[in-house]
């Protein structure tokens, strides 16, 4: 029934999903149902404590602005071609990107929830045949929905893999000699009692999670960290920049830390990017 409906939903020109997101779903989101409204306005006086309660409002209505854009163009993106997905978003040093993964079997992307990031899984035409992208997901509750989720993701190219078996996978890969590029997003809070980096960020002490350090590690694989821009609606300026190319060799929490640093310098760039709704400071380590 989702992918029925995603499907016939998406044939619609992107003007349009655009003309639904701002004149049904902003209005409905924002000022009627109020969706998360505590927790945005919560997360942006604790990150920008700088900026007049006007300027904080300003990036909540530009956010939730977005948030209905990335609605639209996840939806739309279940139909868009390859060549109109290479226009729209364009990676930068994906070149440097597939040089790392071709000379040591495999390398790390970290992500976060910035712009439409159903979209950034779709590198996989940046790179060489001989690279695969492969993005870990997190599997939905219902059997169905997760199969249809997955048969849309699927459709940017690329291949994909549950979060339990993400290590099982990359054994393999390596195994049969298949360089990949690991797509992880890694802006996601973990619990206080497994965190083992805290970073200074936006102001607050919050916990990261250091999967992506340590798969690193393990493989020996470099690590690059993602920016996103947003020169214009429904266009993605992404660059690749480098954390790491010799994980083995760095100091514990680094390149989680790095990673933050950049995280924090693209939010400060266009904070309504972001993904504001979740409780991002509920665990702060002046607080445990």
């Amino acid at each position: 029934m989702l992918l029925h409906c995603a499907a016939l939903l998406s044939k619609l020109p992107l003007r349009v999903h655009y003309w639904f997101a701002d004149w049904l779903i902003y209005p409905l989101m924002y000022h009627v149902v109020r969706y998360r409204r505590k927790i945005v306005e919560h997360n942006l006086r604790l990150a920008f404590p700088d900026k007049t309660d006007k300027d904080r409002t300003r990036i909540a209505r530009d956010f939730y602005h977005q948030l209905t854009y990335t609605f639209a163009e996840t939806l739309y993106g279940f139909r868009i071609s390859p060549a109109e997905m290479k226009q729209r978003v364009v990676f930068e040093n994906a070149d440097e990107v597939d040089k790392a993964a071709k000379e040591a079997g495999g390398c790390i992307v970290m992500l976060a929830h910035v712009g439409c990031w159903e979209w950034m899984s779709s590198c996989q035409q940046w790179f060489s045949p001989e690279v695969l992208e492969l993005n870990v997901y997190r599997k939905a509750k219902n059997e169905r929905t997760d199969r249809d989720l997955l048969e849309i993701r699927k459709k940017r190219g690329g291949a994909y893999v549950e979060k339990q078996r993400v290590l099982r996978e990359m054994i393999r890969y390596r195994a049969e000699k298949q360089a990949i590029v690991l797509g992880l997003i890694a802006d996601q809070k973990p619990r206080p009692e497994v965190t083992r980096t805290w970073v200074k960020f936006l102001h607050q002490e919050i916990g990261f999670l250091d999967g992506g350090e340590e798969m690193a590690k393990k493989f020996g694989y470099p690590v690059f960290a993602l920016t996103v821009k947003r020169p214009a609606r429904g266009y993605y300026q992404c660059r690749f920049e480098c954390i790491s190319l010799d994980p083995k060799n760095t100091d514990q929490g680094e390149i989680t830390t790095a990673y933050a640093r950049n995280l924090e310098r693209n939010i400060i760039a266009e904070p309504h990017l972001w993904l504001w709704t979740h409780n991002r400071f509920k665990y702060r380590k002046n607080e445990m």
